[in-house]
């Protein structure tokens, strides 16, 4: 998908900005060190999301084994919120000149990050280094754009099916639904009374952030629909798959099959983990949280309409522009981010696939894979996998998404009548950025 640069978020940076700065400009002072390098260390600070905290357990673990083996460079590791409470610090830190050295965050946010003067293209450094042989040419698309590369990944995955075998047994269920005919029979089996409470057959994400849409996406594409077009004025939200999609997810709420989650908070496990629903969209990073549980749970690929196909996430490792040595110290550690040694480590700590094919290799990492057969469901359904478009103005089409999705399933709107309203937004901001 090409859009021009500047064609959506320019015209409403100003108000983010001035909106952002008012909120968060102190808070990131304090994060702001005074002089940090009068010691002759480079001292770089890391702002991430990584959820849920024990991940962030295993990050810190690799951020403490690069600093005992660079005595130069020290980096501090610090949690600054999930992607919706990142944003307005991330316009604050930029305009206020308080940005962090590197941002662990979906490539998605890259044609916002261009357009800030944010970041800086990495492809140089890049080229001379060996782990660029490495990493999974499949993950290039998410790493480039406007003929420059501009991050490294630092973790794939994508969005599965987990379930509960035993709830599935106690079910009468003995094979897997691979359709969306079967996924919608299987469900309504599944919902049932059990020890006088109901037992839902899916949650469903409810809201109209990225989480909702990243997890609804591929039933769209499943279902032949798209959301990408030579020039923002032919983007066409109202196409046959994504009708198709929302009918589906309102069918499961229509059955009584499916349940919602509280609003935005759909990526959050206690009902599945409960028994409440048996299942549930999510991806591999909940691996290491669900084998804490002790509680039985598999993974299934998303049901197919027309043709397989999954959301292929994960964040990448983005250097702001600060000072030449911060920058070539950030590469360093965004080198070490993708190598073998890191990647194996996060892999079998957080449940995220490798993006270093060494590590995928690896003998810790196969033989993690014979432990936990549903690593591989995801790395077989990678093929399927679909990126999300990382131009400038893909937060505005995926909110009026969003938006379009939480209408149909709060019975609203129709599908057909949600997605029409989303695309009339979508071309008024386009129309008034030109």
């Amino acid at each position: 998908m090409t859009l021009s640069p500047k064609t959506v978020f320019s015209g409403i940076a100003s108000a983010l900005i001035a909106i952002c700065l008012s909120v968060c400009l102190i808070a990131l002072t304090s994060c702001a060190a005074t002089d940090p390098d009068a010691d002759g260390v480079i001292h770089l600070t890391l702002w991430h999301g990584v959820n849920p905290p024990p991940n962030r357990d295993v990050l810190q673990e690799l951020v403490d084994e690069f600093n005992q083996t660079h005595s130069d460079i020290q980096v501090e590791s610090l949690y600054v919120g999930q992607g919706d409470q990142q944003m307005p610090k991330i316009l604050a830190a930029v305009v206020g000149n308080a940005s962090p050295d590197m941002l662990w965050y979906a490539p998605t946010i890259t044609g916002q990050l261009i357009e800030l003067g944010a970041i800086r293209p990495i492809e140089e450094w890049l080229a001379e280094s060996p782990i660029k042989e490495q990493i999974d040419p499949a993950l290039f698309e998410s790493m480039q754009l406007e003929g420059h590369t501009w991050s490294v990944p630092f973790g794939t995955n994508n969005v599965g099916v987990f379930y509960r075998p035993s709830l599935f047994e106690a079910a009468g269920i003995t094979e897997l639904p691979t359709t969306w005919e079967e996924f919608r029979q299987v469900a309504k089996t599944l919902t049932r009374q059990v020890n006088g409470q109901t037992q839902h057959g899916i949650l469903l994400p409810l809201g109209k952030g990225e989480w909702t849409v990243f997890n609804w996406l591929p039933f769209m594409w499943s279902a032949g629909g798209d959301i990408t077009a030579d020039d923002a004025a032919d983007l066409d939200l109202v196409n046959p798959g994504a009708i198709a999609a929302l009918h589906f997810w309102r069918d499961l709420i229509d059955d009584g099959s499916a349940i919602l989650s509280q609003p935005e908070r759909g990526y959050e496990l206690d009902g599945f983990l409960a028994g409440r629903v048996a299942m549930q969209l999510t991806g591999p990073w909940t691996l290491g949280q669900l084998q804490a549980t002790g509680v039985d749970f598999a993974v299934m690929p998303i049901p197919v309409q027309e043709r397989a196909a999954t959301s292929v996430g994960g964040e990448n490792l983005f250097i702001f522009n600060t000072t030449p040595a911060h920058e070539r110290a950030a590469f360093t550690f965004a080198e070490f981010v993708a190598s073998e040694q890191f990647q194996t480590q996060w892999a079998i700590g957080t449940g995220y696939l490798p993006v270093n094919l060494r590590s995928r290799q690896s003998q810790p990492y196969q033989e993690f894979i014979a432990e936990q057969p549903a690593v591989d469901v995801f790395l077989k359904q990678a093929e399927n996998g679909r990126s999300r478009p990382i131009f400038a103005g893909y937060s505005r089409v995926s909110e009026n998404l969003g938006r379009a999705i939480e209408a149909t399933l709060l019975g609203q709107s129709t599908p057909e009548a949600a997605l029409e309203t989303a695309q009339r937004r979508l071309n008024l901001l386009y129309s008034n950025s030109r």
